[in-house]
């Protein structure tokens, strides 16, 4: 008996709207800042963050993320898989062509994989498929040229998960051309709405519309709904100075600002062709405590420091009024973010002072480690501080160099840490990056063996509503122990030109560029009154955020 993802569309749904990918005429240059050059375009090799954002355009893998961090086919039509969850059958879409004009097929999946799980390779993701961490991709067959049949060690419900992933290239599906006889790398040849054009290493890197891409169709969802390559070219431009890259942006140099810091808003807000953007981002900002400090090892001390703390107020300041506040490590816009998911601490100062008198504590300080290259991390901790010393907790700041704190959440060196986790596209994987033996990986937070053991069945189904009650038990868990406090969700702010039309934030936070087209002035004015709705209301709310933390982050900042 075998079950199928059903992910499919109705054929002349489909069909109209790839006619209408293949119809449009892409025109002119879309061009984005970018704070420092990608380190190469071999999918999920030697990669950051903005070489995903890049190689996405390029490349694509059977499957890709959702709007709301989802795993849905992208070049699979449809996904079987067995009953006893060991065996993912993979019928690929006609008509997908890659870069150099050659037709897709079941041997293009066969060799790319291989070629990721050869070791020569140096795949980031190859100790998630080859038995490392359990899960083996034991073989690769082609069932016919439209089929792909994977076998697996074991059942592995998070496997579409993983084959998306991000830091893994998203598993992206190459013609073998990109590589030369010896093995070596050469260019990425993929079957994205984009192809590479030009790298000035330094400068910046181009790409240009494909003119045979075939597009699944269907609405713009994540990575993997509809595309179409409106703009003939897309260029990210490097720029690493932020000042520099405001500049580019009022002179009209660069259409698209990601990454805008809430010291921004204000003066990007009066640019009139200008509108600001944003939407909540799948990761959280967090105060770390090191549980096996002495003073920290209290809970009765977390709790009290939990309930000296607004996060309400935290959110509002430190985000801009773009995030928002939640304790639960679950981030907003996940579908996983139940009623259950917004239950938390409850900010009450008489509170913290009872539960402070009845713990260890007696007036020692404890060091808050913090950043200034984070301005989100730096703010948060200065109200935090203000915050605790409410409640009669004395924290001092430890401003180091983001190298040096993350050197030293690695090694677990501190008491208390200003954090933020980025964006993950499941649960599964945000708790895995902060729940763990300690003992085996000094990075871990969270070390409870119940917290452990419902993590470890969160990963073992793919049912929603199992995983639901699992994570929901999480929480409510996390809450009890508070080995950290989660302050809030984040955001992806982003500054774009009026005149762009169909760019939207995300919770993953990369650009995406296909979708994006430029519109005439009329049209442009129109849009700008219906985004200028986003600037206003974001200026009241912080505009009626507390005096106090407002004036103590800036005088904070003018004195170190």
């Amino acid at each position: 008996m075998r079950s199928c993802l059903h992910f499919l569309l109705s054929l002349p749904l489909l069909c109209a709207l790839q006619a209408r990918a293949q119809d449009v005429k892409p025109e002119g240059t879309i061009v984005v800042a970018m704070n420092a050059d990608i380190r190469t375009t071999n999918p999920g090799v030697n990669r950051d963050s903005n070489t995903d954002s890049v190689m996405m355009h390029i490349i694509e893998g059977l499957v890709a993320y959702r709007e709301d961090g989802a795993p849905a086919p992208l070049l699979a039509q449809s996904i079987d898989v067995s009953a006893d969850g060991k065996t993912y059958t993979f019928h690929l879409r006609d008509g997908v062509k890659f870069h150099n004009g050659a037709a897709l097929t079941a041997d293009d999946v066969i060799w790319s994989w291989r070629r990721y799980l050869d070791p020569k390779t140096l795949w980031t993701c190859l100790a998630d498929f080859d038995g490392s961490r359990g899960l083996k991709i034991e073989s690769i067959e082609a069932a016919d040229p439209r089929t792909v049949v994977f076998t697996l060690n074991r059942a592995a419900p998070l496997l579409l998960t993983q084959m998306a992933a991000l830091h893994c290239g998203a598993s992206g599906i190459i013609h073998r051309d990109s590589v030369s006889a010896d093995g070596s790398w050469k260019a990425p040849i993929g079957t994205g709405p984009y192809r590479l054009d030009t790298w000035k290493r330094g400068e910046y890197i181009e790409l240009a519309a494909f003119a045979d891409y075939a597009s699944r169709g269907g609405t713009p969802d994540g990575y993997a709904g509809g595309k179409i390559a409106y703009a003939q070219k897309v260029r990210w431009l490097f720029i690493r100075d932020d000042a520099a890259r405001r500049v580019a942006l009022m002179k009209g140099q660069i259409d698209v600002l990601p990454n805008v810091q809430v010291a921004e808003f204000a003066q990007i807000r009066k640019l009139p062709n200008i509108a600001l953007e944003s939407a909540p981002l799948l990761g959280v900002n967090a105060l770390l405590m090191q549980t096996r400090d002495p003073l920290l090892a209290d809970v009765k001390f977390r709790h009290a420091l939990a309930a000296a703390i607004d996060t309400n107020a935290i959110a509002e300041i430190a985000s801009g009024g773009t995030g928002v506040a939640s304790a639960s490590f679950v981030p907003v816009p996940s579908p996983y973010y139940s009623a259950e998911q917004k239950k938390g601490y409850a900010f009450n100062l008489a509170r913290a002072k009872q539960l402070l008198a009845e713990s260890s504590y007696r007036g020692q300080k404890i060091k808050l480690i913090t950043n200034r290259r984070y301005p989100d991390m730096y703010d948060q901790s200065i109200m935090i501080q203000s915050m605790a010393r409410e409640a009669g907790i004395r924290l001092e700041l430890e401003v180091t160099e983001w190298a040096t704190q993350l050197e030293r959440y690695q090694s677990g060196n501190y008491q208390l840490m200003s954090f933020a986790y980025s964006s993950r596209s499941d649960p599964y994987l945000s708790y895995d990056a902060m729940l763990g033996d300690k003992n085996k990986s000094r990075r871990k937070v969270w070390d409870d063996p119940q917290a452990i053991a419902l993590l470890e069945a969160t990963g073992a189904t793919a049912d929603h509503a199992e995983r639901q009650a699992l994570f929901d038990k999480l929480h409510a868990l996390m809450l009890e122990d508070t080995p950290l406090i989660v302050l809030y969700c984040t955001a992806d702010v982003v500054a774009i030109k009026r005149d762009l039309e169909g760019y939207r934030p995300w919770g993953l936070g990369h650009e995406r560029l296909w979708n994006v087209r430029r519109i005439d002035a009329p049209a442009a004015n129109t849009a700008a009154g219906m985004q200028h709705a986003f600037s206003g209301s974001r200026q009241d709310s912080v505009a009626g955020s507390p005096p106090d933390f407002s004036a103590r982050i800036i005088s904070e900042r003018q004195s170190r």
